[in-house]
């Protein structure tokens, strides 16, 4: 490996360990924002764990769930429940708006709520394009099962099956549980790749990744375990050029992100249809 990425541990009212960005590495492909959310539980008639109403610029969200589940509202109108090993794809392009809450099931019940957000960074071409929304359930996410090895194509291709998930670069995004004594060779040509280790430890070119922490991966790195793990596989085509993020915002220019906040503080943005709570711009120094 070429890299070992510790995670941070935040709390964005409940707690996340991000990953990238990360002062050592911006991105790996378009991957430019990658959080392990929980596990959390959260209390009945509250709350806690809600995220109000934000905005977008210049990227794609990614939400992946191993547990529990999440309500999304944009302000395109989308109103989408999600589950374990389905895929919310949001574009945010030119602009969009979005809230995440828990079920009130999910609190009734004190479901832990587990999962993976991660945000791509768009080809500089179509940074710029209209927002859109996009699930995709569970069942039509390809499975694959080999000796001491299963794996989910959540996005891209690999082991010659092709996952729907539409993104605007070439992507690869698998979900992997290893078996005991389980060598894999990842084989993406012309792609930046990187493993998320989300328990376990694996080993990569013989060198300890731990759990919760990113590795970045050479041409010929060899991933293998003792135990078994859970890893997630990330990766893509590198993007041109560079990429400056302000909050929420993702641009190849910093004049964009920054005309983004002062638009978002001045009103700018179409909000979710039946909200009336946001989060302001913080104070950035």
């Amino acid at each position: 490996m070429t890299l070992l990425i510790p995670p941070r541990v935040q709390d964005i009212g409940f707690t996340v360990k991000r990953l990238l960005p990360s002062r050592l590495q911006q991105r790996v492909g378009p991957f430019i924002f990658v959080d392990h959310m929980g596990p959390a539980h959260f209390d009945a008639g509250t709350t806690a764990g809600d995220v109000r109403q934000h905005p977008h610029i210049g990227l794609a969200t990614v939400t992946y769930l191993f547990s529990g589940a999440m309500m999304h509202k944009d302000s395109l109108g989308f109103h989408q429940r999600i589950e374990p090993g389905a895929i919310n794809l949001m574009t945010a392009g030119n602009g969009i708006v979005h809230s995440e809450r828990l079920p009130d099931d999910v609190r009734e019940k004190n479901t832990s709520v587990e999962g993976i957000q991660i945000w791509l960074a768009l080809p500089t071409e179509v940074e710029d394009c209209e927002p859109s929304f996009a699930h995709y359930p569970a069942e039509v996410i390809p499975s694959i099962n080999l000796p001491n090895m299963s794996v989910q194509v959540l996005i891209g291709k690999a082991f010659d099956v092709e996952s729907p998930v539409k993104t605007a670069s070439v992507t690869t995004y698998l979900d992997i549980a290893l078996g005991a004594d389980t060598q894999y060779s990842p084989d993406f040509p012309q792609q930046e790749l990187a493993i998320y280790v989300v328990w376990g430890s694996v080993t990569v070119n013989g060198e300890l990744v731990p759990e919760f922490h990113m590795a970045v991966l050479d041409k010929d790195s060899v991933i293998a375990t003792v135990s078994g793990a859970n890893i997630m596989l990330l990766g893509g085509e590198p993007l041109a050029g560079e990429r400056f993020i302000l909050w929420n915002f993702v641009a190849s220019s910093r004049e964009k992100v920054r005309a983004a906040a002062e638009r978002w503080t001045n009103g700018g943005f179409a909000m979710v249809p039946g909200e009336t709570d946001w989060i302001p711009l913080p104070t950035i120094s």
